[in-house]
């Protein structure tokens, strides 16, 4: 009998899918064989995977606040910058463990699939 785990909760706005969602798209972005941990990335180098991300879920796309809120809270250093200097203003270091983390989630997410 498979336990549930912290992942398996039923779906709350704004809540645990939103964190779901991020890994699932920081795990599909290592799988494209992009390097994550430990970059300094611009958010907008992230938004593809977050438009598949959400296509997979079947939720609506993360807008940019949402997405450095979420990212912030799992455990990525993301910082404002100004707005002329990019359209989408945040930079993101997601550490190693984080980017273990959603390689691992993305992976059991398809297995399932």
């Amino acid at each position: 009998m498979r336990q549930n785990s912290f992942f398996d909760v039923e779906a709350k706005p704004g809540g645990h899918d939103a964190a779901r969602l991020v890994l699932y798209a920081l795990g599909e972005f290592q799988e494209r064989g992009l390097v994550l941990a430990g970059r300094d990335l611009p958010l907008d180098r992230l938004r593809g995977a977050f438009r598949r991300a959400a296509a997979a879920f079947g939720a609506p796309e993360p807008d940019d606040e949402a997405a450095a809120t979420t990212l912030d809270a799992l455990g990525a250093k993301v910082r404002r910058v100004p707005s002329f200097v990019a359209k989408h203003p945040f930079r993101v270091v997601v550490p190693e463990p984080l980017a273990e983390k959603s390689r691992r989630f993305f992976l059991e997410t398809k297995k399932r699939d």
